[in-house]
């Protein structure tokens, strides 16, 4: 038994932790649920951060991440496992983490997920943040209207924006990364809030 890739989605609408489950079943005890108890409440969104470059092709962005500091607080949780010094290797996945965030509502979840993503510190190489702020301001994406074809609808108005309002990759996180690290001694490392609701 595999859990689908992005189950963190289902559990924080679930509150079910799928891999304790998974654990459990394979460890030969039974399912702790049956179907009519799961109840799924609020809504949640999961951006995969990866090592590229959005702004010129999704091109590769390997290197030594130099500072990592992701976001935090109720309902936001980053399953990652990069550091400080982490080395991005050119070859196999790009992915650097998942950051998931739950909310009552589907605007307030896209409302947690901007402040997330903006809270959220990777430097030393590209990422996809930006990116995913692009899309997560879409209207259609904020009205629900989302699927396979979603980036193919809406590549002008990305690529629009892409190129004529930045020109070029933007460079974000300077000053939050050097208040960050004058008030936060030692190493800075992840930390995921657990919820049940």
């Amino acid at each position: 038994m595999e859990p689908q890739v992005e189950h963190p989605v289902t559990e924080m609408i679930s509150s079910v932790d799928l891999i304790e489950e998974q654990i459990r079943v394979a460890m030969g005890e039974k399912l702790r649920y049956t179907q009519d108890e799961i109840v799924l409440r609020g809504h949640s969104i999961e951006c995969r951060i990866n090592a590229e470059d959005a702004f010129k092709g999704f091109r590769p962005g390997p290197g030594r991440i130099t500072a990592y500091l992701p976001s935090g607080g109720p309902f936001v949780r980053m399953d990652s496992h990069v550091y400080p010094d982490y080395v991005v290797p050119p070859n196999y996945d790009s992915l650097l983490g998942k950051l998931i965030v739950w909310a009552p509502t589907r605007e307030k979840a896209i409302d947690r997920m901007k402040r997330a993503l903006d809270d959220t510190i990777i430097t030393g190489v590209p990422t996809t943040i930006e990116y995913h702020k692009l899309i997560l301001d879409i209207e259609d994406f904020k009205n629900g209207k989302v699927d396979t074809a979603f980036i193919p609808k809406h590549e002008e108005e990305l690529a629009a924006v892409m190129d004529g309002e930045w020109g070029s990759a933007p460079t974000f996180g300077a000053k939050e990364l050097a208040a960050a690290s004058a008030s936060t001694p030692g190493t800075l490392t992840c930390l995921e809030y657990e919820n049940s609701i």
